[in-house]
């Protein structure tokens, strides 16, 4: 238990523009109304960074303000002989746990380790117990991130990618965007084949990363079998110029140890108690990588795939056309590995749409179609799992991506 002096907790953003002080109250009953903080969750925001007289201690304990300066002088000095010690080692405050995330050496260092909640209000009762990774909590909000760092990385490392070089790219735009923040962060140029089936809010992700973007054509804004491929085709030619790697996601084995740590992370975030693991392929990577992460611990934890209905080739189904972005490419992916899945499910675009403006509505969390298709697929194998299951599923990537399009845009059909 905290004891007199040490019953607070300071933090600021480091810039001394805001200072919040919040007390950690204690079950002291002979406290006066001159012993220091009285009164349960009291805050103050105090923008000129002084304390008043009611937040002093009267014991001749440290100020906040002088505590948390020693605190910051100790971070200082420590951080510049070891930059990634946690800060939390370095708590001075005694008795009670001081948590902060550590500073990362850059914002690639910021990609995972993304939170799980626990879906409430769209889980019917008598479900399964259904949790959702946000990997919307990404730098550039989207599960991509990972892909991004450790393709980019390893290309660099064996010297496909020269320093300063040029990555290019085909892409529904999620893709594209994550490595746009590899490429500023790594100093490289990136060259993006596009189309104008995907959102315009995507483009200008892209390009204010400083991508350059071709375009290819679609048919009425249609995602088919032939638009993928052809702008597959556009970016190797690209790729051909001096200095240029083309990262060629589909057939790129590195992408996938991108998504191991994913899996790692779902199992300790869950608590070991994973049954069934869903989620909609696009390229494939990232069940992949979940999968062989979660085997490691448990044999038997499910594996669901999601795909398009209209266009359900993982399935043994005819290619066709869809719109939900980032998955369902109308043709295997080269490196798909049926023997890691148990089975694959289908959902229509329209319910897709209709579950991730549920997810908006009813949870708060706004997000894509794929992450709607992935928790609307999770929602029919938690009932027939039954309320001692657990079913984890992803949100791919943030709504904000899609506010224009017919997903969100208010002139959408319900």
């Amino acid at each position: 238990m905290a004891t007199d002096g040490d019953f607070y907790m300071a933090t600021d953003n480091f810039r001394g523009t805001y200072r919040w002080i919040t007390h950690v109250n204690t079950h002291q009953p002979n406290r006066g109304p001159n012993s220091g903080i009285s009164g349960r969750g009291r805050k103050r925001l105090d923008r000129s960074g002084s304390i008043g007289n009611d937040l002093r201690p009267q014991n001749g304990a440290p100020s906040v303000v002088e505590k948390e300066e020693a605190f910051r002088r100790e971070l200082h000095t420590d951080q510049s002989a070891n930059p990634e010690k946690s800060c939390d080692s370095l708590s001075p405050i005694r008795g009670e746990s001081y948590s902060m995330s550590r500073m990362r050496s850059n914002v690639l260092a910021a990609v995972g380790n993304t939170p799980m909640v626990r879906l409430d209000r769209v889980v019917p009762k008598g479900h399964a117990r259904v949790l959702a990774k946000l990997e919307s909590a990404n730098p550039t909000g989207s599960m991509k991130d990972r892909m991004a760092v450790a393709a980019i990385d390893a290309a660099l490392a064996d010297g496909r990618l020269s320093p300063g070089g040029t990555v290019v790219e085909y892409t529904a735009g999620t893709t594209g965007i994550s490595l746009g923040l590899v490429c500023a962060a790594r100093g490289l140029g990136l060259e993006i084949v596009f189309s104008d089936a995907f959102s315009d809010e995507k483009r200008l992700m892209m390009e204010s990363f400083g991508a350059h973007i071709t375009d290819v054509p679609s048919d009425n804004k249609r995602i088919t079998e032939t638009l993928i491929k052809q702008m597959i085709a556009t970016s190797q030619e690209i790729s051909e110029r001096p200095d240029h790697w083309w990262c060629d996601q589909l057939t790129n084995r590195d992408a996938i140890s991108g998504y191991l740590p994913l899996g790692e992370e779902i199992w300790d975030q869950s608590g070991g108690e994973v049954d069934c693991f869903v989620h909609s392929v696009g390229t494939a990577h990232s069940i992949h990588g979940v999968a062989k992460a979660l085997g490691t611990h448990r044999r038997d934890v499910r594996i669901t795939a999601v795909e398009p209905s209209t266009s359900a080739v993982l399935s043994g189904g005819p290619t066709g056309s869809h719109k939900i972005e980032g998955i369902g490419i109308g043709f295997l992916p080269p490196l798909w590995e049926p023997d890691l899945v148990d089975e694959i499910d289908t959902i229509t675009t329209e319910e897709a749409w209709a579950m991730a403006r549920r997810l908006a509505a009813e949870e708060g969390i706004f997000a894509g179609a794929s992450s709607g298709a992935n928790v609307a697929v999770s929602l029919r194998i938690a009932e027939r799992l039954g309320p001692s299951a657990t079913v984890v599923t992803l949100i791919v990537d943030s709504g904000l991506r899609y506010v224009t399009t017919d997903l969100y845009a208010r002139s959408a059909p319900a």
